[in-house]
């Protein structure tokens, strides 16, 4: 537990991972936070941020880092559907583990039947449901076709807008490098304001119907 204590601290000290692994270490968490079960707490929404931040203050290239977490943002939800594609209901019987827990699937399960195909887009900005999203959508057999074209929508989005609200900040705000830490705070309370609103909700209400083989209505 003290190992992994400390792994959870060093992966949130998002300013010191940006430092040193740049760009690619960026791209490379981005993918296993979408593509794999075990990147649910993962720092996706403040990682993306504070790289927008390094990019505005000229320590990483803005063109490059849009367009190669875009892409792992992409492909990495691209692995979960095929997950969810190959699994199925099984997904629903595997047992809890340490990166596994039934409940984020579960919530994922619920997202989807309440907003659809529109939750791929979605999920994007809301931390464990968008990497539960991914296999949700594979095991209710969603046309492939419609979820890469919701996928990419949200992974643009998604990257786009946490980096170039970075950008903007590190371009505008004097000093920002100073004040990282308190931007970063505030970004990881904010993202996870839907998931932890999301689980009430869901605490409220009676279980969910088993998965649906047939993709749910919704648009």
């Amino acid at each position: 537990m003290e190992s992994l204590r400390q792994l959870l601290v060093q992966l949130y000290d998002v300013r010191g991972l940006i430092e040193w692994g740049g760009t690619l270490l960026v791209c490379v968490i981005v993918f296993i936070e979408t593509g794999l079960f075990a990147g649910f707490f993962l720092p996706g929404d403040s990682l993306l941020v504070t790289a927008g931040v390094f990019a505005g203050a000229g320590h990483l290239r803005l063109a490059w880092l849009l367009s190669l977490a875009t892409l792992c943002a992409i492909a990495g939800d691209q692995v979960g559907y095929l997950i969810g594609r190959q699994a199925g209901e099984s997904l629903y019987r595997r047992k809890d583990s340490r990166f596994f827990h039934k409940r984020h699937l579960q919530m994922a399960h619920e997202f989807y039947e309440r907003y659809g195909g529109k939750t791929i887009i979605l999920a994007r900005f809301v931390p464990i449901i968008r990497t539960f999203c991914p296999p949700v959508a594979g095991a209710a057999k969603m046309a492939y076709f419609r979820y890469l074209f919701y996928d990419i929508l949200g992974g643009v989005l998604w990257v786009w807008g946490m980096v170039l609200l970075g950008y903007t900040l590190g371009k505008t705000v004097p000093d920002v490098d100073k004040r990282i830490h308190y931007i970063i705070a505030v970004v990881i309370i904010l993202s996870f304001l839907p998931a932890i609103y999301h689980a009430w909700r869901v605490r409220r209400q009676k279980p969910s119907t088993p998965l649906k083989s047939t993709e749910p209505d919704g648009n």
